[in-house]
């Protein structure tokens, strides 16, 4: 079974959740675990919001030009969750992957976001170029639910 989807949505907090919501629908053809939605609603949850956060300064009172975008596929049992944004873009990425990196230290951030992803995702592959913007690609191959 092979399927994809594209959503584009404004830059929000509140749309974290919309994410998530969207990102379980999806895979729920392919009859996950609990644990397999819960570890990638998670991972999603982390990349949009650093796509808000981080991508857009958190700056959503002009959400017009601040646009989260996921393209979600599955392959099998292989899915990819592609979240990118068009914000500032990230420096130096083998620093924002180290653990309790933060950008954001006054906004109280743990710097946890990547490490969480990489917890719960197979692999997690980050594009970014300064001004342009940043993608985060995640994949996860659910395990047999066959007995």
């Amino acid at each position: 079974m092979n399927n994809y989807l594209t959503v584009e949505m404004a830059a929000t907090a509140e749309n974290v959740s919309l994410a998530r919501i969207i990102v379980a629908g999806f895979i729920a053809p392919l009859d996950p675990t609990v644990d397999e939605i819960a570890d990638i609603k998670t991972a999603v949850s982390e990349a949009v919001t650093n796509a808000i956060i981080h991508g857009y300064c958190g700056n959503d009172s002009d959400n017009t030009n601040s646009v989260v975008k996921m393209r979600l596929t599955y392959y099998g049992r292989k899915i990819t969750v592609e979240v990118s944004d068009m914000g500032i873009g990230i420096e130096d990425i083998d620093s924002a992957r180290e653990p309790m990196f933060t950008t954001k230290p006054d906004l109280e951030r743990s710097g946890l976001g990547f490490t969480v992803m990489e917890t719960f995702m197979d692999s997690v592959h980050i594009t970014s170029e300064m001004g342009a913007g940043t993608t985060v690609l995640l994949t996860k191959t659910l395990g047999d639910t066959a007995v």
